[in-house]
């Protein structure tokens, strides 16, 4: 464990209140203890740190002016909230951050009144605050009564179309509101697109900086002496590309940009905002992400997402993988299907890395496609790629995808289009929780017609899956895989297209059938092993893909056998419920045949480590094991066999 640093400033403040009785030049040393007592936390538990460190100033700013938990500070997506945990009654438990029964690791409003809105997607907290400053004046919420709404928004974030529309509305509404613009210009990846140039050309003229944030400021917001010279530096930079010009189009009072590490800076413009202030307000602060710790502000991702580290070197704490991650198969699998075929292109939302579209991007860039943090569009663009006779593979997370499901209804589904599906991280992903978990892909896909849907039973056959995707024309087709390394199997030189709809017998046995569907089936096997040893053998099936079933194998193993059970890492509704459906329809529960779906359960499973929350879902080698038992009515094994 590191030493931890000394913070005799910090110290004095449990709760924002405290803030307000220190001299601006002990805030000043408030952020840099902040600082130091966010690195050194981040060090013991790993987690997202150079967001954190980017805004520690705007955070100390943000709670010494205004009024929290009464005024509402809404932090998008949430990666940068750990210094404003320790500032607001959870420093005790920062070290605890993403392990069970601590700290999230993001806004949640069941942690702490000073979350007011709970967030781990991006783009959210526009359309949150707007709505908190409409119910303030609507009289909503008497105790404690709503002050203030202020969300804190990255430059990468700001390429969704959500925010936009939230600000078009909040400009229409005229609702005090105030946004701050967090310009670091890197999100996860290296943001892009026209807004990320815009944002860049704004402080691009350091000569002219000063004279912008004066000519561009919300002028009627300054003290009267200032006022007019404002207005004169306006007039004389008429005809250049100054800021803000676009935010106050949508009816947004703009400000900035100004340093978002000068606490004077800060300081000011938001006192003096919050005093004069009316209408919406645009607060643009330029950060440095992984500020004030240089291993973050080297690395490339800016320290993006790490394990424990070493607080002294940056070194983080990796231990050696036994396999390769699902993620680096399938984008190895997919360089050697777009080598065969130069119609085969891939688009991500701001995750390239991630997704292990890097590597794609470096071989193939002209056909690698970042949209940007904008699910919707990378769908809806995917589909006019297949449009136009191209072959994309649109790799997502699961729990990302869900943010462009309409377009996956609209603009693929009913179009029969061939989008190829990549579903990353799909089922439960440990330290990040349920916001990030993808329970629901299965459910949301394998209702809609003519979509296939398949998942990896392990990392071979997800290699044969992106083949059999590369194939596929006649209408979209999934595949999901999971967070982490595969199972540690040879993996083919090439993949082999699978016959849609088929399934495959694992090991033969009698009695009862398991039937897995994606990366359980390691569990099943472990559970049966165990099984072999109190004399009970049951069939193992793949059943590989849950929308078109295998009908053929499920018949066969419901005659065959006394019982069946399906085995998942999906909610309820996915292919569990399409098994069911199919056996019920078949008529085969006339004849008497026992029949169980092992899913994950109906709640939002929290952080913990990946074994433990299988346990908490009931779906590890001993709780399936123990479903066998219970379905064949085994409760004493030793006079079973005797």
């Amino acid at each position: 464990m590191s030493d931890r640093p000394d913070t005799p400033t910090l110290d004095r403040v449990s709760i924002p209140a405290d803030l307000k009785v220190l001299s601006d030049s002990e805030l000043k040393r408030v952020a840099s203890e902040l600082r130091a007592e966010t690195i050194s936390a981040v060090s013991e538990t790993g987690g997202h740190l150079g967001a954190g460190l980017g805004v520690v100033e705007l955070t100390v700013a943000l709670h010494a002016v205004f009024d929290t938990p009464k005024d509402r500070l809404i932090w998008d997506v949430s990666h940068q909230c750990y210094p404003h945990k320790i500032l607001t009654g959870r420093r005790d438990k920062i070290r605890t951050l993403r392990q069970k029964h601590g700290l999230s690791g993001f806004t949640k409003r069941s942690e702490s009144p000073f979350d007011p809105f709970g967030a781990a997607h991006s783009s959210t907290s526009i359309s949150a605050a707007l709505g908190f400053s409409v119910a303030r004046d609507l009289g909503g919420a008497p105790d404690p009564a709503l002050g203030d709404a202020i969300a804190v928004i990255g430059d990468g974030s700001m390429s969704a179309g959500m925010a936009f529309e939230a600000m078009n509305n909040a400009g229409h509404l005229g609702k005090r509101l105030f946004v701050i613009l967090n310009d670091n210009e890197m999100s996860i990846a290296e943001p892009v697109g026209a807004l990320s140039s815009y944002l860049s050309r704004l402080y691009a003229g350091e000569p002219f900086q000063e004279l912008k944030a004066a000519a561009k400021g919300a002028v009627s917001l300054l003290p009267p002496p200032f006022q007019e010279g404002a207005r004169r530096a306006k007039e004389m930079l008429k005809g250049m590309t100054v800021g803000g010009t676009m935010f106050e189009e949508l009816g947004f009072s703009y400000v900035g940009p100004i340093d978002g590490h000068d606490m004077d800076q800060l300081l000011s413009v938001l006192r003096t905002v919050k005093t004069r202030a009316t209408g919406p307000v645009l607060i643009h602060t330029i950060t440095k992400k992984g500020k004030g710790y240089a291993p973050a502000e080297r690395a490339l991702d800016k320290g993006h997402a790490t394990s424990k580290f070493d607080v002294l070197t940056g070194k983080q704490q990796k231990s050696t993988p036994n396999a390769p991650s699902y993620t680096s198969v399938f984008a190895k699998a997919l360089l050697q299907e777009a080598a065969e075929d130069d119609k085969i292109c891939a688009v991500t939302a701001a995750m390239p890395d991630g997704t292990g579209l890097n590597l794609f991007a470096e071989r193939y860039g002209s056909r690698c496609f970042d949209v940007g943090i904008a699910e919707q569009h990378g769908v809806t663009f995917a589909a006019g790629l297949a449009a136009g006779g191209m072959k994309p593979f649109c790799a997502m997370y699961s729990t990302f995808l869900q943010r462009g499901y309409d377009q996956v209804v609209h603009d693929v589904a009913i179009q029969r289009l061939p989008v190829r599906f990549a579903i990353d991280r799909a089922g439960l992903v440990g330290a990040d929780g349920a916001t990030h978990a993808g329970s629901f892909d299965v459910a949301f896909l394998a209702n809609l017609p003519g979509f296939v849907v398949m998942a990896a039973a392990d990392e071979a056959e997800l290699v044969h899956m992106v083949a059999t995707a590369a194939a596929h024309d006649d209408g979209p087709i999934a595949f999901r895989y999971p967070r982490g390394e595969g199972v540690g199997i040879e993996l083919p030189e090439r993949g082999t297209p699978i016959e849609i709809g088929k399934g495959r017998i694992i090991q033969e046995g009698a009695r009862v059938a398991i039937l897995s569907f994606g990366t359980r089936l390691d569990a099943v096997r472990k559970a049966c092993e165990s099984l072999a040893q109190k004399g009970i053998t049951p069939t193992i099936a793949d059943a590989r893909f849950a929308k078109p079933l295998d009908h053929e194998l499920i018949r066969t193993l419901a005659e065959n056998h006394e019982a069946l059970i399906t085995v998942e890492e999906g909610a309820i509704g996915g292919f569990g419920s399409h098994v069911a459906d199919f056996l019920a329809n078949e008529g085969v529960f006339d004849r008497g045949i026992k029949f169980r779906s092992m899913v994950l359960p109906d709640t939002f499973i929290d952080q913990s480590s990946p074994e433990d929350m299988y346990a908490t879902a009931g779906l590890n080698a001993a709780d399936i094991e123990a479903k066998v038992l219970h379905v064949l009515g085994i409760t004493d094994i030793s006079a079973k066999r005797a």
